[in-house]
């Protein structure tokens, strides 16, 4: 499970359709409504927030809004009532670590991707999150 902390325009065609699925599956744990991935380090960010769903269901109108745009046809009323107002730190060091891990996975499966980004300059981070100064998270897998 990659709940990614970049803005999703970043993601080729099969990382917005994984991100999407995942985070739906990261809903259902947070909900309860499943058993698995529950001690899941991606989900911590999102257990440690007052209302934990609401702001998985505004992670997924973010996932949903650049799909839109890209004329992929996702299921809106797969997410519930987001939560406004909810930010999330990441530290600095955590975006660039995934930034390189997704510039590992276009080299594969996207080299024109890829291409238009290895020499991209300032990283930009998914609106819900909040960059501040930090090495890789904890919870990270590395």
């Amino acid at each position: 499970m990659r709940i990614w902390s970049l803005h999703p325009k970043y993601l080729d065609a099969k990382g917005m359709v994984a991100l999407w699925r995942e985070t739906l599956l990261a809903k259902h744990v947070l909900e309860g409504r499943t058993v698995g991935y529950k001690n899941h380090p991606q989900l911590n960010r999102f257990k440690s927030l007052k209302q934990p769903v609401g702001a998985i269901n505004a992670y997924l109108t973010i996932i949903y809004e650049e799909a839109l745009s890209r004329g992929y046809r996702f299921d809106q009323t797969k997410i519930g009532r987001a939560s406004s107002k909810v930010r999330i730190t990441v530290q600095e060091g955590q975006l660039h670590y995934e930034f390189r891990h997704l510039l590992k996975k276009l080299e594969i499966r996207d080299p024109g991707k890829f291409k238009q980004l290895q020499h991209c300059g300032d990283i930009e981070v998914n609106r819900l999150f909040e960059v501040v100064p930090g090495d890789i998270e904890d919870w990270e897998i590395i």
